[in-house]
């Protein structure tokens, strides 16, 4: 199997408690009966936390990549796998890869929320093309999406751990791959993911951390 594929710099040691807590809390409050002081509360620390960081990160929001390598943007982190430990924006999940084979599992909770009790469909997709992304970058050939098409077989519930699977194909520069999300052995969604894939030494620079002096 080829080295393993990433593009970007690791996320900050704090990022990964972070967006667990923010995932988390954001299920409690959307689950919430009544008003409670804690939510006052909560959104005072919150916004104080944004005024003391805000002076701290580059006023430009650009990622610093290829041409935009040495300006005053931001740094881009690393989207190669597992970008829901770091954001909690992204799903969560468990993978395992044995080549052009991978396979794991998914909970997902509340915030994901689309029709009563069961998981939006747009977060599917993004589940799907985060996981096959992983899976060929941990395969050693990635590259850039081109289309996600998704089936949606059954309602995917929210609260249980689900199993999926990824097979791919890579052919004359390209990549396809069919995933499966599955419950009980019954299929909820599929997907078929395709993706162009790219050459390590084509990569744009990616500038490091810059450590304020």
């Amino acid at each position: 199997m080829a080295a393993r594929w990433t593009f970007g710099v690791e996320p900050l040691p704090e990022s990964f408690a972070i967006a667990s807590l923010l995932r988390e809390i954001a299920g409690l409050v959307v689950s919430l009966e009544a008003p409670h002081p804690a939510l006052e509360r909560l959104a005072a620390a919150l916004r104080g936390a944004e005024q003391e960081l805000r002076p701290l990160v580059p006023a430009d929001p650009s990622p610093r990549v290829g041409s935009q390598a040495a300006s005053d943007g931001r740094a881009y982190l690393d989207h190669s796998r597992n970008v829901g430990a770091f954001n909690p924006c992204f799903p969560i999940y468990e993978i395992r890869v044995e080549g052009d084979h991978a396979a794991g599992t998914v909970r997902f909770p509340v915030v994901y929320e689309g029709p009563p009790g069961l998981v939006h469909g747009g977060v599917l997709s993004l589940f799907f093309d985060a996981v096959v992304q992983h899976h060929n970058c941990d395969a050693g050939v990635a590259g850039k999406t081109t289309s996600v098409e998704v089936t949606y077989r059954r309602p995917t519930p929210l609260l249980v751990e689900l199993a999926f699977e990824i097979d791919r194909v890579v052919d004359a520069g390209r990549i396809v791959s069919s995933a499966r999300l599955t419950a009980g052995g019954a299929v909820l969604c599929e997907a078929r993911v395709r993706a162009i894939a790219g050459s390590r030494a084509l990569l744009p620079e990616v500038s490091p951390r810059r450590v304020a002096t």
